[in-house]
């Protein structure tokens, strides 16, 4: 078994002048980064003070299991000779929040449209996401359910 390691530094750009004085006082904003990577700009949610300009934990929960599931599949089709032209993913999470602030995800629909090249690849296209469901390492680390929608196309 190998360990992998990952980094990320956090700094809160929302100072105000004020420091957190008062609930409403701060920004919400904060640059991501990890060593060399363009730094991604986030933000809370626009329902809790958020600038919806920006990325929330939320989005990047979401778009992360997105691009898993979507990297772990183009592998499986790449090795069961499914030539894959094109893949977008239009994903949904649903998050409920408590009367006491606290909140949690209750699922995340993944709803991938793939175009493959040969009608005769688009059974294996479609059970294929199964596959890459149970190898994708976020989807393994989360705890509610990773629903998959997906809609295969033949080019032409």
């Amino acid at each position: 078994m190998k360990l992998h390691r990952y980094t990320a530094t956090i700094r809160w750009t929302g100072n105000r002048g004020g420091g957190t004085t008062a609930y409403n006082a701060y920004g919400r904003d904060y640059d991501i980064t990890s060593g060399r990577k363009p730094p991604i700009p986030g933000s809370s949610d626009p329902g809790f003070r958020g600038d919806p300009s920006r990325w929330t934990p939320e989005d990047t929960l979401v778009s992360s299991l997105s691009s898993c599931h979507m990297l772990w599949y183009l592998h499986l089709c790449a090795v069961n000779n499914v030539i894959v032209l094109e893949y977008s993913d239009n994903a949904h999470g649903e998050m409920r929040e408590n009367d006491d602030g606290s909140g949690q995800f209750e699922r995340v629909i993944l709803r991938p449209h793939v175009t493959v090249a040969d009608p005769a690849m688009v059974e294996m296209a479609r059970t294929l996401h199964s596959r890459a469901s149970q190898m994708c390492f976020i989807a393994r680390s989360v705890n509610f359910p990773v629903i998959h929608e997906p809609e295969i196309t033949v080019a032409g």
